[in-house]
């Protein structure tokens, strides 16, 4: 190795230290905890105690104008096709051969998931671990390193959606892998939030609609 060779290595050793850095002490924090309280970031959820030990904690928040019977809909049907997709770039998770296809209507055939149930994910196979309707959704995944929690708060006609992602790197390799990733995952669970957002936020309106509609008819 050229003595030139080896000064760019050095550099380029210090400038990825030194960007990692900058990263942990002033990004992080609000990359996994994007839309987030600090309050909410700390709690203890349903589902923490699916995987105690965690190597890494996503909290990630939104508030939603609808009651939990509009945004548990798309929380429930949720996955791979034929089930309902994940509300963000189908098209980036496709090229991890994911098969997601963001439904824009509710499917009836998977509003009832149940513990114990479960579908693939990849390489991974979820199963549901909690089920509680319009509160509650757990899911983990079959070797035991990640738990993925939906947490559904009434609000006074609105929902606070939890995300939490409890996850563990068990090889070094997954450990550095994960930090070019926790921004990526950002951008996609930002965009899923956002999409169940607007999914429930018009399902609550056409409900609405429908009740108004059949409220007339009695009066008259």
């Amino acid at each position: 190795m050229s003595p030139v060779s080896g000064r760019t290595l050095v550099r380029l050793g210090a400038v990825s230290a030194g960007a990692f850095c900058a990263y942990a002490r002033f990004l992080r924090r609000a990359v996994l905890n994007w839309g987030a309280t600090a309050a909410e970031a700390a709690a203890v959820l349903p589902g923490d105690s699916l995987l105690g030990e965690a190597d890494g904690v996503a909290t990630r928040a939104i508030t939603i104008d609808a009651p939990p019977s509009a945004v548990w809909p798309w929380i429930a049907q949720m996955g791979p096709a034929p089930r309902g997709g994940a509300y963000t770039y189908d098209w980036i998770e496709n090229l991890l051969g994911l098969d997601m296809h963001s439904a824009d209507r509710v499917l009836a055939e998977f509003q009832h998931p149940e513990v114990g149930d479960g579908f693939g994910f990849g390489a991974n196979r979820m199963r549901y671990a909690i089920v509680e309707d319009e509160h509650v959704l757990a899911v983990r995944s079959a070797d035991g390193n990640w738990v993925w929690t939906f947490i559904l708060e009434p609000r006074e006609g609105s929902t606070r959606l939890i995300s939490r992602n409890r996850f563990r790197l068990p090889r070094l390799r997954d450990k550095i892998g994960m930090i070019p990733m926790e921004p990526g995952s950002l951008v996609m669970e930002r965009t899923m939030l956002r999409g169940i957002k607007r999914r429930a936020e018009t399902l609550a309106t056409e409900e609405q609609e429908v009740t108004d509609v059949g409220s007339a008819g009695v009066q008259r």
